[in-house]
């Protein structure tokens, strides 16, 4: 297929999904022709989720074409990619609750402990996380040493009694103890200190893959191109 028949495809297939969101077809459009233009569109989302290195699970086409944001759920040994976060957003995040006084038990801003923090953090960034150190310390992959660690893994010493957040540069951000609150400080753990450094969601964001033979204006091939293209080469386009 041409690349002008390409962008014509992408152009048709926009126009469907604008009509979805408004409520409004064309005269004459059947209920046939709408649950077929339903189709394309999740089709299309479906392909740009694949094209853009997304997970299914991260956004959800809905019938009326609106993509709605889901909790991704943290797994032992794989890292948690669904929520398109990354150890940059768990430290900016992380970074929101300096100050939050420490409370045992709690997962709020009134009050938060170590695994509190850890897990509340997660949550804001679509990761469900489990809400014990022990727990936590099975999430994500593990990390070889102190010298692997990236912004955004978990540091939990042995004993499984705590967890700290790496912040990169030799600091960490955690919830110490009762009188303290939410700090950033200077990692004071030794690799012979530490059970486990978890990596529960990418230290980076994966690039855009690039796809040959369709340029626009600027000579670079764009999501939806490189979506639809995938949607053709699946079989699913005529």
């Amino acid at each position: 297929m041409s690349v002008d028949a390409v962008l014509s495809r992408i152009s048709e297939i926009r126009t469907q999904i604008d009509a979805l969101r408004t409520g409004t077809t064309g005269t004459g459009t059947t209920a046939t022709a709408s649950s077929s233009s339903a189709a394309n569109s999740t089709a299309f989302a479906d392909a740009l989720a694949t094209a853009t290195g997304t997970t299914s699970g991260t956004t959800a086409a809905t019938a009326s074409g609106v993509s709605t944001t889901t909790s991704v759920g943290a797994g032992a040994g794989t890292i948690a990619t669904g929520s398109g976060a990354t150890g940059a957003d768990v430290v900016a995040d992380a970074k929101k609750y300096l100050g939050v006084p420490y409370v045992f038990g709690g997962t709020t801003t009134s009050g938060m402990d170590c695994s509190g923090l850890v897990q509340t953090v997660f949550k804001d960034l679509g990761v469900t996380m489990p809400r014990v150190v022990p727990d936590q310390a099975k999430m994500g992959v593990e990390v070889g040493s102190l010298k692997d660690v990236q912004p955004g893994d978990l540091i939990i010493p042995k004993g499984e009694g705590h967890v700290v957040i790496s912040v990169g540069d030799g600091k960490v951000l955690h919830a110490p103890r009762p009188g303290k609150d939410v700090r950033i400080v200077d990692n004071w753990y030794k690799d012979s200190d530490i059970a486990t450094i978890r990596r529960i969601v990418p230290a980076q964001a994966s690039a855009t893959p690039a796809v040959s033979g369709a340029s626009g204006a600027s000579g670079t091939t764009d999501l939806q191109t490189a979506a639809l293209l995938s949607l053709m080469n699946s079989g699913s386009a005529a």
